[in-house]
């Protein structure tokens, strides 16, 4: 390469890098189309990675027409043979090359400009157009970083497959419509993702064992299972021999149905969510509790817990984390929970750096709270549930809140149950009064930032009128306990 070449390719190179600054500033970005040829073509895949793609209506249709346009001649002829009209003309890019994304809602709305009030359900003709956008751009699109795989087409044996496919970093696989031997085949080319979220689980699905088996860095993981009465042994399996490199694990109810003896392996774990909204035996949320106490992420930050009882576990699991826990979330239907208290405990003590935390607080948890805000000194959202007890406790917290919240605490949540004085109220916005609280919120009733603006310029008699008008419409309907 002579030295003028070298110069042209190192002005394209900056001139990349400048337009990959400006991927988030469109209007930028489209400015410099016009400027010249050259700009124009380092432009166009920009823009195009992830779909210039709206709402309006009008602009579905004609980006849904661009891709149409961009269909081989062939495919054209066959969608003309049945009556299926498309774009004759072919675009000045290969627009459909530049994309690195592909979902289903995408292909659906193209199929819908197309037929428009049409009414298809299961047709052929909406089959066969559905398979001919999906083989374009299997075969087009050479960098397809994440696909939604929610259809009945075999995307793993169309042309360009092998190629494409290698390149995934993102895939979403509904289960009602892709089998076992699309995914068997799917793992013999897609060996790198880094994502993989998998809805409709019923059973052990084999393609699927060996799709997670054959991922040499899979990160992040998200399953989503059905209630039946399948087994689930060997995914528990594959999942734990990737527990040196998952490091984000989503379930949703799996409790009852998948032995989690995998978690003991997870040792690199930064985030878990579980929510379950099942209502299987006993037993098998027993089960849950006891591999969640024994398992150990050193490195957690974020704990997200739906509707299990497991307070007691969720402490001894923090106790034993480095002290990064960002956000705790735990949030349960069923109101006859022991050690809230326990696990707020655990969060005053290991949970230095934690932002935003959700829990349930018992009657005898007040002590507790006061550690919490002494040692979380970065708290900036804090949600107290209550058990649907009604007490007198609402007092005595509003005045730790007041008297104990860090600087960093905006947003505060606080549960209806619980009785809270108007006076409390006064000397809670009081102490408020210097610093930067964003939102109230008692069960239904929500003080927002415009509603707290005036709060800080009034005095103490105009602010227990304030407050008093703000409450009265909430406990005429029992939204509210004030006394």
């Amino acid at each position: 390469m002579n030295k003028m070449n070298k110069m042209e390719k190192l002005n394209t190179d900056c001139f990349i890098l400048i337009f990959n600054e400006l991927r988030k500033d469109n209007k930028s970005l489209y400015s410099c189309l016009l400027v010249n040829k050259e700009w124009c073509h380092l432009v166009i895949p920009i823009l195009w990675e992830g779909y210039p793609y709206s709402n309006c209506e009008k602009s579905q249709e004609k980006f849904s027409n661009v891709i149409l346009s961009c269909l081989p001649t062939y495919s054209k002829q066959l969608l003309f043979d049945i009556n299926i009209k498309v774009p004759s003309n072919s675009p000045t890019f290969n627009y459909v090359s530049f994309c690195k994304f592909l979902r289903v809602g995408f292909v659906g709305n193209i199929i819908c400009s197309v037929f428009k009030e049409e009414v298809l359900n299961n047709s052929k003709k909406k089959r066969f157009l559905e398979q001919e956008i999906y083989k374009l751009f299997i075969n087009q699109c050479k960098n397809i970083r994440e696909l939604v795989w929610r259809t009945f087409h075999p995307l793993q044996s169309f042309p360009g497959a092998m190629i494409s496919f290698s390149q995934l970093h993102n895939l979403a696989v509904d289960l009602n419509y892709v089998n076992s031997n699309n995914l068997y085949e799917t793992a013999q080319i897609c060996k790198n993702l880094g994502i993989l979220t998998i809805s409709a689980f019923s059973q052990d699905v084999r393609g699927l064992i060996s799709l997670i088996d054959e991922q040499r860095n899979l990160k992040v993981v998200s399953l989503n299972f059905c209630i039946n009465e399948g087994t689930f042994k060997e995914l528990s399996k594959a999942l734990a021999r990737k527990g040196h490199t998952i490091n984000n694990l989503s379930l949703y109810d799996s409790v009852g149905f998948t032995p989690h003896s995998f978690l003991t392996s997870l040792n690199n774990l930064k985030v878990l969510t579980i929510y379950h909204n099942n209502c299987k035996s006993y037993e098998g949320i027993e089960e849950f509790q006891k591999y969640l106490a024994n398992s150990i992420f050193p490195d957690l930050e974020i704990l997200e817990i739906s509707n299990l009882l497991c307070f007691k576990e969720m402490a001894m699991l923090i106790e034993k984390t480095k002290g990064n826990i960002l956000d705790i979330y735990v949030n349960i239907f069923n109101k006859s929970a022991n050690n809230t208290g326990m696990l707020i405990s655990a969060i005053s003590n290991h949970c230095p750096k934690i932002e935003h935390l959700t829990t349930h607080l018992g009657p005898s948890d007040l002590i507790y709270v006061r550690s919490l805000l002494m040692n979380c000194k970065n708290l900036i959202r804090l949600s107290l549930n209550s058990l649907n007890e009604k007490n007198g406790i609402g007092d005595e917290l509003l005045n730790i809140l007041a008297e104990l919240s860090p600087k960093s605490l905006t947003d505060i949540e606080i549960s209806g149950d619980w009785e809270y004085p108007i006076d409390t109220f006064v000397k809670f916005f009081e102490s408020y009064k210097e610093r930067n609280l964003l939102s109230f919120v008692v069960r239904e009733l929500m003080v927002n930032r415009s509603a707290l603006k005036p709060i800080k310029s009034i005095g103490k008699d105009q602010l227990r009128s304030v407050i008093t008008e703000l409450l009265a419409s909430y406990t005429e309907r029992n939204l509210l306990c004030v006394v």
